[in-house]
C-alpha cells in the first residue's frame, strides 16, 4: 500500500500517486558528473564536435533499453492526472517507447552532425537491462498518452544546449555575461 492509498484510507486525504518514467528535456542537468543519460550524451556528442575530436566514449554495451518523457509531455500528464484522476492507485507516465541505448547514442550522434567515432567502453556497466513502464493505466483512467515525438524532444533538447553552451562548454548562467 502506498502513502497516498494509506492517507486516503485513514484520514481521506485526497491524493494522487503518479511515477514519471526518465525525463528529458530543454533546461535539463547537463553536468558531466550528475546528469543522466540523455543530457550527458548530448553534452559528450555536442562538445565533441564543437572540439573537433575523433570519438567519443560511451559506457557499456548499449544493449540494455530505457524509456523516456519528455518534460513538457510529463508536466501535461500531472496537470490531466491532476484534474482528471481521483484515485490513490500509483500510475506509471511514460512515452510507451523503449529504445536500446545503443540505438539512443546513434541518434544523439547523428541530430548534431557528429561524424567521429563512437568507442564503447564495455567494462564499464550497462546497468539494468530494462527499464521501461506500462503506462495503460494513465490512458485509461486519465486520457494521458505522450504526444512529443522522441526525435523531436531530442532536437529541442539539442538545439537547447547548443544555444546555452559557450565556447568552453560552460552555461550561461542568469546574469553571466561572458
Amino acid at each position: 500500500m502506498s502513502k497516498s492509498q494509506a492517507y486516503r484510507q485513514q484520514y481521506g486525504f485526497n491524493s494522487i500517486y503518479l511515477l514519471p518514467v526518465n525525463l528529458y528535456g530543454p533546461g535539463d542537468n547537463f553536468d558531466p558528473t550528475s546528469s543522466h543519460v540523455i543530457p550527458a550524451l548530448i553534452k559528450r556528442f555536442i562538445d565533441a564536435k564543437h572540439n573537433n575530436e575523433q570519438s567519443v566514449d560511451v559506457w557499456g554495451t548499449g544493449a540494455a533499453s530505457r524509456e523516456f518523457l519528455y518534460d513538457d509531455a510529463a508536466a501535461h500528464g500531472l496537470v490531466l492526472a491532476a484534474e482528471r484522476y481521483n484515485k490513490s492507485e500509483p500510475v506509471n507516465l511514460g512515452s510507451g517507447m523503449e529504445i536500446r541505448i545503443r540505438d539512443l547514442v546513434s541518434l544523439i550522434q547523428e541530430l548534431p552532425g557528429f561524424s567521429g567515432e563512437i568507442r564503447w567502453d564495455t567494462s564499464k556497466p550497462d546497468g539494468q537491462p530494462k527499464r521501461s513502464l506500462d503506462v495503460s493505466r494513465a490512458r485509461a483512467e486519465f486520457g494521458f498518452e505522450a504526444q512529443m515525438p522522441f526525435k523531436e524532444g531530442l532536437k529541442r533538447t539539442i538545439s537547447w544546449y547548443e544555444a546555452h553552451r559557450t565556447e568552453h562548454g560552460r552555461f550561461h548562467e542568469a546574469g553571466d555575461h561572458c
